[in-house]
């Protein structure tokens, strides 16, 4: 298996089984429509590619693993390892997770045509909001939970009744109401799940604008 892995990588980062390689192998097949593997076979090497071609890709392929793959892996060091896996639990971890938080209130910005500016430290740590609408003198604050496939959901309404008296003492200071926004993964894009609650900012909105 581990073998069958560098195998793959290898090759597909050296482009050995691109079309310009190994020919079109999928119009080949259907187009031979084979009963046996011999069939397909004998079929590809006299229509598409050459045995000799085939071959003189394995042996590139070999060459690509024993110089330069090992040359690259002879390079790396222990402290490159440990970097690497840092970087890859805290900062990308970290740099999807706001990226998806901003792509939610951009969506939601567009939706309800108010800006929604990034609230500060001391409010996180205060009331616990994220985000907030400023509507006069007035704000509404905005929390935004990314979820996965409602696996943390039930943390998440845990976390909400724990959160619930900062959010009151938030709109004691401020006037507005703290809203929850969760969003998930829908197709290539993240998307505000719980939906419903835009048209209760929409409402708080305008009550803010009139009183």
């Amino acid at each position: 298996m581990a073998k069958e892995w560098i195998l793959n990588s290898v090759m597909n980062r050296f482009q050995l089984n691109f079309k310009r390689n190994v020919g079109p192998t999928s119009e080949s097949i259907r187009k031979c429509s084979p009963k046996t593997i011999d069939e397909w076979r004998t079929y590809y090497f006299a229509n598409v590619r050459s045995q000799d071609q085939i071959v003189d890709l394995g042996r590139k392929l070999y060459t690509k693993i024993s110089e330069v793959i090992q040359a690259e892996v002879q390079e790396v060091t222990e402290q490159d390892c440990i970097d690497y896996m840092i970087q890859l639990v805290i900062d990308r971890t970290f740099d999807g997770y706001m990226t998806e938080i901003k792509t939610v209130y951009g969506q939601l910005e567009r939706e309800l045509g108010v800006k929604i500016e990034p609230a500060p430290d001391d409010w996180d740590r205060l009331f616990n909001v994220d985000f907030f609408i400023k509507i006069n003198e007035k704000y509404i604050g905005l929390q935004i939970k990314p979820v996965n496939q409602g696996i943390q959901l039930p943390e998440i309404f845990k976390e909400y009744a724990l959160q619930a008296e900062s959010h009151k003492k938030f709109t004691e200071v401020f006037g507005g109401k703290v809203f929850y926004l969760f969003s998930a993964k829908v197709g290539d894009r993240k998307e505000i799940q719980n939906r419903e609650v835009i048209p209760e900012i929409v409402a708080e909105i305008q009550r803010l604008r009139i009183g």
